[in-house]
């Protein structure tokens, strides 16, 4: 764990005014219950406000480049770019998780690398940005960190389907899905699927639920496959 604050401002190119603001959107949940601090001492709150001011600048810049798109398609392009896996990926590229607060169980199990547990706390990130700094900062934020490498993204969000798509289309079989193993307990299981073709494995993936392991899975198979987006 890494408690130099500093740090992380260099990182992310803002510093806060507020540091107290910085420290409350690195607080996961078990690490106030183990302090028995309560909820409100945890990131919850600001990721609300953090998911908010996403949806609003995520969907600004969707409209105003993509002046031809459909209501539909500018949904799931938004989707695409602000689901767990984007928000997990844009933490992971500026450390996120070695400055999270958590809990020593949920340090133990891997909690500051849990897709779930750092995407929270890149949109509390967001809304302590824009509680410090107000909206311009936090829109700056949005599109240096996660309003980039679309084309990946999307090409995530839709693995499934290209996947199929592409097998049936160049191969004439359809994917299936196996999966290889799970653990841990009940409540923070990881599964690791693969996708086969005609038998044979080519593509593996991790997740905390089966679906997104099975997207992992056909996203890993697309880039062995050397897809394009055409």
């Amino acid at each position: 764990m890494n408690t130099n604050i500093s740090s992380l401002e260099k990182v992310i190119g803002y510093t806060f005014k507020d540091k107290e603001l910085i420290k409350k959107a690195l607080t996961h949940s078990s690490y106030a219950f183990e302090r028995q601090k309560g909820a409100l001492y945890c990131n919850e709150r600001l990721e609300f406000l953090g998911d908010a001011v996403l949806e609003v600048v995520s969907s600004e810049f969707i409209y105003l480049n993509n002046e031809t798109m459909s209501e539909g398609d500018m949904s799931r392009l938004r989707a695409s770019l602000v689901c767990e896996e984007s928000l997990a990926q844009a933490a992971a590229e500026i450390g996120l998780g070695e400055y999270l607060y958590v809990g020593h169980g949920e340090d133990r199990s891997g909690g500051r690398r849990r897709a779930s547990v750092t995407s929270d706390a890149m949109e509390a990130v967001i809304g302590a940005i824009f509680l410090d700094g107000g909206f311009t900062n936090a829109k700056d934020f949005i599109h240096k960190y996660i309003l980039n490498d679309i084309e990946n993204k999307t090409l995530f969000y839709d693995s499934k389907t290209i996947l199929q798509e592409v097998c049936q289309r160049d191969y004439k079989y359809t994917p299936v899905y196996e999966l290889i193993s799970e653990s841990g307990p009940d409540h923070k299981k990881t599964f690791e699927m693969a996708v086969l073709l005609a038998g044979q494995v080519i593509g593996t993936g991790r997740g905390g639920t089966k679906k997104g392991a099975q997207q992992h899975a056909a996203f890993d198979a697309l880039t062995k496959l050397k897809y394009k987006r055409t």
